[in-house]
C-alpha cells in the first residue's frame, strides 16, 4: 500500500481546547485511516512551520484523499498538506520510464 506524509497545523482555538482538555490525537488519526483500510505508522508534534506530522499507509489515493478531506473539513486545522511517498523501486521505475519520454522544452 502507498505511504503518505501529512503536515498539519492547528488553529489557535484548537490549541486552546487541547490545553484545557489534553488528549492523544494519534488515537483519532488512527481511527480515521483504519476506517478506509489503512494504517497510521506515526504521529509527531513539532516546532516550526507545521505543528505536526503523520505517516500513513492507505489502499490508494482516493482513500487517503477521503481521510484528508474529512480532517480538513473538520475546522480544527489551519493547514493540512499530504505528500505521496515513493519507494526507491518506484522511483527507479519512474526514472526508467522517463528516459522513454521525448520531452521538448518550451520554445525549443
Amino acid at each position: 500500500m502507498p505511504l503518505y506524509l501529512s503536515r498539519f497545523s492547528y488553529t489557535p482555538e484548537t490549541w486552546a481546547r487541547l490545553i484545557g482538555h489534553p488528549e492523544d490525537r494519534a488515537k483519532a488519526a488512527r481511527s480515521y485511516i483504519e476506517s478506509v483500510g489503512g494504517k497510521l505508522h506515526g504521529f509527531w508534534y513539532a516546532f516550526g512551520t507545521h505543528d505536526g506530522y503523520n505517516l500513513w499507509e492507505a489502499p490508494d489515493n482516493v482513500s487517503m484523499a477521503s481521510v484528508a478531506l474529512a480532517i480538513s473539513g473538520g475546522g480544527a486545522l489551519s493547514s493540512f498538506e499530504t505528500t505521496v511517498l515513493l519507494t526507491v523501486d518506484e522511483t527507479l521505475d519512474a526514472l526508467r520510464q522517463a528516459e522513454r519520454i521525448q520531452y521538448r522544452a518550451p520554445g525549443a
